[in-house]
C-alpha cells in the first residue's frame, strides 16, 4: 500500500506540452529518445492531468508507449462535454486510434466516446465506472448540490476527512502514515479550490444497453471498497459489453489507482498489450 505520491514522476521522460484550441491544456510523455504509441489518459472530477503522473505515466513510458495527460478545459463538468474535450484533443494532435484510459467521470467520457466516436479508440481501460444512476450516487449529488447552492464551504481540515473516507480503502485508513499523506494531500486541495480527483459520477440515465453497441476491446475494473462508484456497478457495464474482461481490485477505494499502483499498472500494461499497434509516428505536436 502506498501514499498519494509514493513514486517520483518519470524525470527520464521527454516531455512536450500545449493547449488545445478549447482551452485543454495537455503533455505528451514518450520514452527517452522514442516515440512511443500513444495511450491517453483521461482524470475523473477535478481534471488535472497530473493525478497519473506519479505512477501511471512512468509505468508507461518504461513500457514504451507515449502517455498523452490533460486537464479538464473549462465548462467540461459532465460526461458528454469532456467527451468533446477528449475528441478534440486526440484531433488536434492527430493521434492514431489508440488505447484511452479513464477514471471516474474520464471513464464515463471514454464510454460516450466509445459510442459516439468509435473511430477513435483501439481500446479502452475503464476504471470506478457505472452504465447507470443509484440511490447512493443520487443522495450524494444532491448533498454536495446542496453545499454549493447554499454557499457553504466545509473548513478544509473537515473537507480532508470527508475525502478520506469517501475515496480510500479500510486497509489504506488503517496505515497512519499513509493516512497523514492523504490528509495532507486533500487538505491542500480543499484550500486551493481544487477537488483532486473525488466526488460523485454518475450517468443521468440507465445506459447499459447501450453500452451493448460499444465495439472496442474493453477492460473495467472496479476497486473493492469504492464508496463513490461501487464495484458491483463496474462489474454491470463489463456484462453489458460485449467481450469486456472484469477485474476487481482488492483493499481499493475510489482512488484505487494511487492506492495499489503497482496492481493497477499490471492491469493496464496486460490490457495494452492484447491491442493491436497503432502507428507511433502517426501522432503530430502542435
Amino acid at each position: 500500500m502506498t501514499g498519494p505520491t509514493g513514486a517520483e514522476p518519470d524525470r527520464g521522460a521527454d516531455r512536450t506540452t500545449g493547449r488545445t484550441p478549447g482551452g485543454a491544456a495537455y503533455t505528451l510523455h514518450s520514452p527517452a529518445g522514442a516515440a512511443g504509441a500513444p495511450v491517453v489518459l483521461v482524470a475523473g472530477a477535478g481534471g488535472s492531468g497530473r493525478i497519473w503522473e506519479h505512477h501511471q505515466v512512468p509505468a508507461l513510458t518504461a513500457a514504451g508507449h507515449r502517455a498523452v495527460t490533460f486537464d479538464h478545459p473549462p465548462g467540461a463538468t459532465g460526461p458528454v462535454a469532456l467527451a468533446r474535450a477528449v475528441s478534440e484533443l486526440v484531433t488536434f494532435l492527430a493521434l492514431p486510434p489508440c488505447p484511452l484510459v479513464g477514471h471516474s467521470l474520464g471513464a464515463l467520457a471514454v464510454q460516450e466516446l466509445l459510442l459516439e466516436e468509435p473511430r477513435l479508440a483501439s481500446g479502452a481501460l475503464l476504471a470506478a465506472t457505472r452504465g447507470r444512476p443509484d440511490p447512493v450516487g443520487r443522495a450524494m449529488a444532491r448533498a454536495e448540490a446542496a453545499l454549493a447552492d447554499a454557499g457553504g464551504r466545509l473548513p478544509p481540515a473537515y473537507e480532508a476527512f470527508v475525502r478520506l473516507g469517501q475515496n480510500l480503502s479500510p486497509r489504506t485508513l488503517a496505515d497512519g502514515g499513509a493516512v497523514e499523506e492523504w490528509l495532507d494531500l486533500f487538505e491542500i486541495a480543499a484550500l486551493t479550490g481544487a477537488t483532486s480527483a473525488h466526488g460523485p459520477a454518475a450517468p443521468d440515465r440507465d445506459r447499459l444497453a447501450d453500452c451493448a453497441r460499444i465495439t472496442a476491446p474493453v477492460r473495467v475494473v472496479g476497486f473493492a471498497d469504492d464508496l463513490l462508484a461501487p464495484a458491483p456497478l463496474g462489474r454491470e457495464v463489463a456484462g453489458a459489453i460485449p467481450g469486456a474482461r472484469w477485474t476487481e481490485l482488492p483493499d481499493t477505494g475510489h482512488l484505487g489507482f494511487l492506492e495499489r499502483p503497482a496492481a493497477f499498472n499490471a492491469l493496464l500494461l496486460d490490457f495494452l498489450a492484447t491491442l493491436t499497434p497503432t502507428d507511433p509516428g502517426a501522432a503530430r505536436v502542435h
